[in-house]
């Protein structure tokens, strides 16, 4: 950020170098033109120089791809949109009933996504939701109210989930909730004998079985369903892309229910995009807390401290290692220091048979602590285990973390989340942005945010396919995130128009630019640092709503005190900004002695065909003495004398004007 002298006046930019020493100074009114580069960890960004077209063609390219790949998209979105899928019945007094023996009381947003998830199900298209909610904030139990609908009304469910001891949980709750129904429900992971499991397959493809849960088992070649109605995928981002699009074939016209507690980004931006829909559950449970997290050095000596004190308020711990080559190592050194202590070992590698038994003798106390691999990360849900230790967290993603973490502090009682690493010296920058998110985040009902961190942190990730990896790593995340928004806002307009009519049109915004004669910016002398400066100013120039301006002042006032006058400025501009924007605006200029509204480019020709005649009556009507139309080539103007006696006043009235053209021009069609 440097200050520079522009016209009579000193304005705050941004300096940025190119290639071969080329340099530019951008206006913060062109803040919204500028995107930060993140992509993957080792990709070296090239310079382009000043005055070649290099990043014309590398966008141009990137571009061309990213339509592609979102019209591929687009099309799996419109073909479930055009098939008919299975309308269910409303809801049946069983279901009621069902609903009425939970044994908690419902959150909001439990009653809500409830709600959602049925109303698809009764609608003649396929459902494809995506269900995000913290670990324990009641997924199962929406995932269970679905089946038992789709069962109600004579169809088989699939539940397909990444580990067996989670097949086996879940297979635990749906019996325990379906017990007093003419349900049946079957099991299919290695813990079930072959014997057994021949015949599972023979009864659900005569339909003599309702709801199947299972691991990868399920999408074996013998799997075939008599009547399927609805697939439920547990943990999207744990299963392959091979294994998704062999779900995707299973049956086009199937009802899909997608349950995670971190959302991987792909998903998650192809949602935010409407091409799924995408339910929230925020609220935790009543009387639940946050987990106390904490990142900390391998000491034994604290270790021993917070393993005492678990064990010393009944309570037991998940310690967590994920090298099955040195668990045993791991144990005997924890046996040695913590003597007293009952230690059971588990991995994915031992025998079906001794890890089930050491799993229900740890559900059965037999054992303080369970020192395991992350084979716990879903679906151990145990209530007495309320401290987690996780070694070597800086080898662990943040959607790990994040899961691990949730298997602790599922009770009312106060949960403990210990990251041990060998030094913060020695971990990598990426690994320590991780742990700091992840400490950062320890709200409950933070699985979304963590997400969307996650999205920066792993810099891109696969949003669309594996070939769009190397159009990011071109372009850099946020650039391409906002060209995939366009694009697919292209397609929606053109290609697609007739598969989206039914759709609410994303409001159409220009980006104006607000000249002034008197200075704007943040003084350093009350923020003196520049990434602060940097990220208010962006905040301000690109507000989606008005009213985060409110947020943005506050904020500001509690971190800095109270705002000069030349900031307070700054705020209005920003609203200013912002209503000239969503009324199509192209550029306000105000001068000494007069104001210039650049109105919309001529290709807007909507806007001329529709409003433009309603923006001339208003004007005449009102303003007719104060403000003129003029044009110059093509660019149509209102010009005006400036006669406010401060900045603050000409601002008001500008913003006023704006907000009625808005009202009664745009809104009005």
């Amino acid at each position: 950020m440097e200050t520079i002298k522009i016209g009579l006046i000193e304005q705050e930019s941004i300096k940025i170098l190119y290639a071969e020493g080329g340099v530019v100074y951008v206006n913060l009114n062109y803040l919204s033109l500028i995107k930060k580069f993140s992509s993957n960890e080792d990709v070296k960004p090239r310079l382009s120089t000043l005055g070649s077209n290099e990043w014309k063609n590398t966008k141009k390219k990137v571009k061309s791809r990213i339509k592609d790949a979102a019209r591929e998209l687009i099309k799996l979105y419109a073909q479930r949109k055009a098939v008919l899928g299975f309308k269910y019945s409303e809801d049946t007094i069983w279901q009621n009933e069902l609903e009425a023996s939970f044994l908690y009381q419902d959150t909001p947003d439990q009653v809500k996504v409830t709600e959602e998830v049925k109303s698809d199900m009764e609608n003649d298209n396929p459902m494809d939701r995506l269900v995000c909610g913290d670990v324990g904030f009641g997924k199962t139990e929406i995932a269970v109210r679905a089946a038992f609908k789709a069962v109600s009304d004579g169809k088989q469910v699939g539940l397909l989930v990444p580990t067996t001891i989670l097949a086996e949980q879940h297979f635990s709750t749906f019996k325990e909730r379906l017990s007093q129904f003419p349900v049946k429900v079957a099991v299919l992971s290695r813990f079930v004998k072959q014997s057994v499991q021949k015949e599972i397959v023979l009864q659900l493809e005569q339909g003599k079985i309702d709801i199947v849960i299972g691991t990868h088992r399920l999408l074996s070649k013998d799997i075939k369903f008599k009547d399927l109605g609805l697939l439920i995928i547990d943990e999207e981002h744990r299963f392959g892309v091979m294994a998704k699009e062999k779900l995707r074939s299973l049956k086009a016209n199937v009802d899909t229910l997608t349950l995670t507690a971190t959302p991987i980004p792909r998903t998650l931006n192809l949602s935010l995009l409407g091409a799924r829909d995408l339910s929230i559950i925020a609220t935790p449970p009543p009387n639940r807390q946050p987990i106390y997290t904490q990142v900390q050095k391998f000491e034994i000596v604290k270790i021993r401290d917070w393993i005492k004190k678990e064990i010393d308020r009944n309570g037991q711990i998940y310690f967590v290692h994920d090298r099955v080559q040195s668990i045993d190592k791991i144990a005997e050194y924890l046996r040695k220091h913590i003597p007293n202590v009952k230690i059971g070992v588990a991995h994915g590698q031992m025998k079906s048979s001794s890890l089930e038994k050491v799993l229900h003798d740890f559900m059965n106390k037999e054992y303080h602590i369970l020192l395991a691999t992350k084979i716990i990360e879903s679906g151990l849900d145990i209530p007495n285990v309320n401290t987690i230790i996780i070694n070597r967290a800086d080898r662990f993603g943040l959607a790990e973390l994040h899961q691990l973490r949730g298997r602790v502090g599922r009770s009312n009682r106060q949960a403990f989340a210990y990251l041990l690493v060998p030094s913060l010296k020695t971990i990598s920058k990426k690994a320590l942005r991780r742990l700091q998110a992840i400490e950062e985040y320890t709200d409950l009902g933070e699985g979304f945010n963590l997400s969307m961190r996650d999205l920066e942190i792993r810099g891109a990730g696969n949003l669309l396919g594996t070939e769009q990896s190397g159009a990011i790593d071109s372009v850099g995340f946020d650039m391409y995130v906002k060209m995939l928004d366009e694009t697919v806002e292209e397609l929606k307009q053109s290609e697609f128009k007739e598969e989206f009519k039914d759709l609410p049109v994303t409001i159409d915004r220009s980006e104006p630019t607000i000249d002034t004669y008197f200075e704007l910016g943040i003084p350093r002398n009350y923020m003196p640092d520049q990434s602060d400066r940097l990220s208010y100013y962006t905040a301000m120039f690109s507000m989606v709503k008005v009213e985060e301006v409110d947020e943005i002042k506050e904020d500001m006032e509690d971190r800095f005190g109270k705002m000069p006058k030349i900031v307070e400025d700054l705020m209005l501009t920003a609203v200013l900004r912002y209503y000239a924007s969503i009324t199509l605006m192209e550029r306000i200029v105000i001068l000494r002695d007069k104001i210039s509204i650049l109105l919309p480019k001529a290709e807007r020709e909507d806007f001329y065909k529709d409003k433009f005649s309603e923006l001339m009556q208003m004007v005449m009507n009102r303003y007719s003495k104060r403000i003129q139309f003029k044009q110059v080539k093509d660019v149509m103007k209102l010009e005006m004398k400036n006669e406010f006696r401060s900045n603050e006043e000409v601002l008001n009235f500008l913003i006023d004007f704006i907000k009625e053209i808005h009202s009664e021009v745009i809104v009005s069609h």
